[in-house]
């Protein structure tokens, strides 16, 4: 079942106004670690998927492929670093695409984890992964059916901008709400290869 009416908007001209630099370096799932400072930041805090990550296949065998089905995750700040893992495995093992594509997905799919993890009050929740002909396709599906806002954020916010950073990062996104909870997702097209 589809909710046409609370669907993302196309990124491109849908960010705030006066909104100036982007994202703090943080990955959902990541606050209260102690992040690195100065030029070692902006190294240490990304996520490197053109190194693949043995970690990432451990998770595969550990909680199944999300491009086969849905892969239930458990509901805590960790699970958004083997979403991540994961992620990164599917994007560029299975399905063979580029390094910026995949770290692009990494980033947006931890956030909505992140989102899922500290706002629905679920135990799990489910990750599903899509490709078809030119797009790629990210779920999270959670039982809350409390809708997710796009705010607009600062340069000074500390958090709040998973929803900003989809908004700008993917093509498409938005949420399906479901009889028992909602699926968010993201859809982003395929360039490189």
């Amino acid at each position: 079942m589809r909710n046409e009416g609370f669907r993302g908007v196309h990124s491109a001209g849908t960010a705030p106004g006066g909104v100036r630099g982007g994202h703090d370096g943080g990955m959902a799932g990541l606050e209260g670690i102690e992040q690195p400072r100065g030029q070692d930041r902006a190294a240490a805090a990304r996520w490197s998927p053109a190194v693949e990550d043995e970690r990432g296949l451990q998770a595969l065998e550990l909680f199944g492929n999300p491009a086969d089905a849905e892969v239930s995750l458990p509901s805590r700040p960790e699970s958004a670093a083997t979403a991540r893992r994961l992620a990164q495995v599917v994007v560029l093992r299975h399905w063979g695409l580029g390094p910026k594509l995949a770290e692009d997905a990494v980033l947006l799919v931890s956030e909505l984890v992140g989102n899922a993890v500290r706002h629905t009050g679920a135990r799990v929740f489910g990750l599903r992964m899509k490709h078809r002909r030119g797009w790629i396709r990210v779920e999270v599906r959670d039982p809350s059916r409390g809708l997710p806002c796009l705010m607009p954020v600062a340069e000074t916010d500390l958090s709040g901008r998973g929803l900003f950073l989809v908004d700008k990062l993917a093509d498409r996104w938005g949420v399906d709400l479901l009889p028992r909870g909602k699926t968010t997702w993201y859809e982003m097209r395929v360039t490189d290869r």
